[in-house]
C-alpha cells in the first residue's frame, strides 16, 4: 500500500516544511488537489504550486486534476514536473485522448471516477491507464466521510484488471482514515490518499498519523 497524503490538509504557509515531514516519516507520493471552481465547488491551487513542490522534492507528485476540460492544461502541468497526472473522466469528452497526451510526455495517466459513475467508463481506455483512482466522496472538499458502496467498487475494478491483465494501480480518494484503510487494502487499493487523517492534530502529528495509517493497512 502507497500513502498519498493529499496536500489539501496541510498547511499552506509552511507548504515545504509540511512536504519535509512527510518524506521523513518515509512518504513516497505527494497528492496534489487541483480544483477550478467549474468541474467541482471549489478552487485550490495550479502550475505554480507544482512547480514550487518540484523545487523542494523529489518525492512522486500524485496530481489530480479536478478541472474542466482537462486536455487544456495536460502539457504544463506535465512540464511543471507531475509525476502522475489523473483526470475525471466525468471533466472531458476525449478522455483517451487526455490520456495518451499524459503518456506521451512521459508520465503515468490516471483516470478518476466520481461515486455515481460507473466502472464501463473507463472499460474503453484500460490499454491507456497506469492507475484509477476510485471517488469515495464527491469531489471537491477534504474532510467528508466515506461511502461505503466505494468498497464494492474497488472489489469490482479489481476483479476487472485482473481480468484484463494489465499492470493498473488501484487509488481511493476521500474520507480515508486509520479506521477504514485496512477494509480499503482488502478490497484491492493499492493507493490511498489520505488528507485529513494525515494532517490532523497539527504538524507534530504527521509522522504518527502517518504511522497509524500504514500499521491499519498492514495489518489487513
Amino acid at each position: 500500500m502507497i500513502l498519498s497524503p493529499s496536500l489539501l490538509s496541510a498547511d499552506f504557509v509552511n507548504l515545504s516544511r509540511d512536504v519535509e515531514l512527510l518524506k521523513a516519516a518515509n512518504v513516497k507520493y505527494l497528492h496534489v488537489d487541483v480544483m477550478d471552481g467549474i468541474f467541482v465547488p471549489n478552487i485550490t491551487i495550479g502550475i505554480p504550486v507544482v512547480k514550487a513542490l518540484r523545487r523542494v522534492t523529489d518525492l512522486t507528485l500524485d496530481v489530480h486534476l479536478m478541472i474542466d476540460r482537462p486536455e487544456r492544461y495536460i502539457d504544463d502541468f506535465c512540464k511543471a514536473g507531475s509525476d502522475i497526472l489523473t483526470v475525471h473522466t466525468e471533466s472531458t469528452p476525449h478522455l483517451q485522448r487526455a490520456l495518451s497526451m499524459i503518456r506521451e510526455r512521459g508520465k503515468k495517466a490516471g483516470a478518476a471516477l466520481n461515486p455515481s459513475t460507473p466502472l464501463s467508463a473507463i472499460e474503453n481506455v484500460l490499454d491507456d491507464l497506469d492507475m484509477v483512482l476510485i471517488m469515495s466522496v464527491n469531489p471537491g472538499f477534504g474532510g467528508q466521510k466515506f461511502i461505503p458502496q466505494a468498497l464494492n467498487k474497488i472489489k469490482a475494478l479489481k476483479e476487472m484488471i485482473d481480468e484484463s491483465g494489465k499492470s493498473i494501480a488501484i487509488a481511493v480518494d476521500g474520507g480515508v482514515t486509520a479506521e477504514n484503510i485496512g477494509q480499503i487494502v482488502k478490497a484491492g487499493a493499492e493507493v490511498c490518499v489520505a488528507g485529513s487523517a494525515t494532517f490532523r492534530d497539527g504538524y507534530k502529528m504527521i509522522a504518527n498519523n502517518v504511522a497509524m495509517l500504514e500499521d491499519s493497512a498492514r495489518r489487513a
